[in-house]
């Protein structure tokens, strides 16, 4: 068996190369993303992976089905830059990550929000100017008396719910789809009830047309406790400009994100000039009440691992006819 590893960084080699002996598999490591100029690099293989950062267009998964590949195992949870109905088309099974390591991206959301909650950006960024004052307007709150919404109850959800009310916070869920497990952590409810009654506010749901935009100028003056909020999902849930006018206005006390709408142009690269940066991250990263972390929340020892052993393993699986739970285009 030959498989294809697409946008692979290199600290994912010694990782690929451990699953490829132990299963007794070839594989092709390349740096460069799967699209139209490098997809001809996939014929004469047997199964294919990808980052899934960039999106694939139709035109890919054509060629894929032309060099009798059946499958593309996505290295992540999302998969939102997948055309999903045009590999069904031509015969593409998709299948995601949906579970390699949930408690690094909560803890990373967890670690945003007591970053900000004990304004440590404000004393951060005034004792480099020689301030080491404290008042009122920095006076902190401790993280059991506070409420904390979160929208979305998946692995990631949920794992953040668990961290949350170990903590003694009170926590509120939305999400659409009822789990049981989470009883335990969570008290259910609806959308307008996250906005208005949550001292935290914390995303962690997909990028769907349902949900894209989630935070906007509406909900967020439905928001009654100015409250913080931390996206380590999808840049796309949130409109960036709304936010900013929320925080100058004190609207949203502060921010951490891990993600934001326009993030494929600079993060993951370096040597980034300063004029090349969107005028909205350079405002944002100005606010000493916001956290930017380059979509990293997903990067621990273990998250890198798994990730990559569950979506070759499904690949595997799939070229051998056996199917796999983690096909998002059934």
């Amino acid at each position: 068996m030959k498989v294809i590893c697409y946008a692979v960084a290199p600290l994912e080699d010694s990782y690929i190369k451990n699953w490829a002996k132990k299963n007794d598999v070839e594989v092709k490591i390349l740096r460069e993303d799967l699209n139209e100029k490098t997809v001809h690099l996939a014929e004469g293989f047997d199964g294919i992976s990808s980052e899934g950062i960039e999106p694939v267009t139709e035109e890919v998964y054509d060629q894929l089905a032309k060099f009798g590949l059946k499958q593309l195992a996505v290295r992540q949870v999302g998969f939102d830059n997948q055309d999903l109905e045009a590999a069904k088309k031509y015969g593409i099974k998709i299948t995601n990550v949906a579970s390699y390591s949930p408690r690094a991206i909560a803890e990373m959301g967890v670690t945003h929000a007591m970053y900000l909650l004990r304004q440590v950006g404000i004393y951060y960024n005034r004792m480099n100017h020689g301030n080491f004052n404290f008042e009122e307007r920095t006076l902190s709150r401790e993280i059991f008396n506070c409420t904390i919404g979160l929208i979305g109850g998946g692995h990631i959800g949920g794992a953040t719910a668990q961290i949350y009310s170990s903590l003694g916070a009170k926590v509120l869920l939305f999400d659409p789809y009822y789990d049981a497990a989470l009883e335990p952590f969570v008290e259910y409810t609806d959308l307008d009830t996250i906005f208005k009654k949550s001292d935290i506010i914390s995303l962690h749901t997909p990028l769907l047309p349902s949900t894209t935009n989630i935070i906007n100028s509406e909900s967020i003056s439905k928001m009654e406790k100015q409250p913080i909020l931390i996206n380590m999902a999808r840049g796309g849930l949130v409109d960036t400009s709304a936010l900013i006018d929320a925080l100058k206005s004190g609207k949203i006390s502060g921010a951490g994100l891990d993600t934001l709408a326009n993030e494929a142009e600079f993060f993951g690269k370096e040597h980034v000039k300063e004029s090349d940066l969107p005028d909205d991250y350079k405002e944002l990263v100005n606010m000493d009440n916001v956290l930017i972390t380059p979509h990293v929340a997903f990067f621990t020892k273990l998250a890198v691992k798994n990730s990559i052993e569950i979506a070759l393993n499904d690949m595997k699986s799939i070229i051998n006819g056996k199917g796999s739970k983690n096909i998002v285009n059934l």
